[in-house]
């Protein structure tokens, strides 16, 4: 994709390969709150992350021993680092401490102050345009997360956990700027599969006691471990960095507006919660928004 492309007012249509490997990241992250919540009955915040990442971490390593892509420059190091340590391992640790005080609903609201901070720098930094009607969807989608969350019983509340997922919000913002321009020279599957193996390997401390947990832990726990692994992390860290590859950083943020209506409706299938009105009308205006954002004129 051209810089004019990544730049216009007007986006280009979306191909083929971008709407599935959007579509996939929603999915697989959306089923990550329920799976969390299951994982988090019998491991640890940190042992959860690092089972989860260490069970994605193989294949990618696998990928990388196979595929052989060309290794980061000197001044792109930093770029992959940030990918491991900042996208990874601490943006796990936080979302799976803040979620043990703090409702899928809630957390989703707090995790989607992420789109707006992403268009916010993207524009500063990244040279990218977000229309006034962008900015109207955005909000609008905002909006609507925010009455999923209030559609909650346990509502909004400013604690600790609410504190920590935001700074998992503000992980996922600074990976995205950051890592933006390695996909002009590096495949996205080679940026994902660096992030999942550098992250897995600063998780890997609480690797032991994982397996401790592991092995007294009940079947849904574990499962829901190993499910992580496999669907929220190797598959849709990977699908999101062909997203990210392919659309302008803003753009992209964007589309995850659609993770928390689509992480009420798996709840809704996987764990029989009901949603309420508030919960149905919010999933409606977070999926507006991004119809909005993405009008052509």
């Amino acid at each position: 994709m051209s810089a004019a492309a990544l730049t216009s007012d007007s986006p280009p249509r979306l191909e083929l390969a971008t709407v599935a490997a959007v579509a996939i990241t929603v999915v697989g992250w959306a089923s990550a709150f329920p799976a969390i919540r299951a994982g988090l009955t019998a491991f640890g915040p940190i042992e959860l992350g690092a089972i989860r990442f260490g069970i994605a971490a193989l294949p990618a390593l696998v990928y990388l021993l196979v595929m052989r892509p060309a290794l980061p420059s000197l001044g792109e190091a930093w770029r992959f680092a940030t990918g491991g340590i900042v996208f990874v391992a601490l943006y796990t640790v936080l979302l799976n401490m803040g979620e043990q005080t703090v409702s899928a609903g809630a957390a989703s609201f707090i995790i989607n102050v992420s789109p707006i901070l992403t268009a916010i720098f993207a524009t500063l930094l990244l040279g990218e345009r977000f229309r006034a009607m962008a900015w109207v969807g955005t909000f609008v989608s905002f909006f609507g997360v925010g009455l999923i969350a209030l559609g909650e019983g346990d509502g909004l509340s400013l604690d600790t956990g609410a504190l920590l997922i935001f700074g998992g919000a503000v992980c996922t913002t600074i990976n995205t700027i950051v890592q933006k321009p390695l996909f002009s020279r590096h495949k996205p599957l080679t940026v994902a599969a660096w992030n999942m193996v550098v992250g897995g390997l600063l998780l890997s401390p609480a690797l032991p006691s994982a397996l401790s947990q592991a092995a007294a832990a009940n079947s849904e726990a574990l499962l829901s471990a190993v499910y992580l692994g496999i669907i929220p992390s190797f598959v849709a860290y990977g699908s999101w960095a062909v997203a990210l590859s392919r659309l302008p950083a803003s753009r992209a943020s964007n589309y995850l507006y659609c993770v928390p209506p689509v992480a009420t409706l798996i709840g809704f299938v996987w764990l029989a919660e009901v949603p309420g009105l508030l919960g149905i009308i919010g999933g409606l205006l977070a999926l507006g928004g991004v119809v909005i954002v993405n009008l052509r004129r």
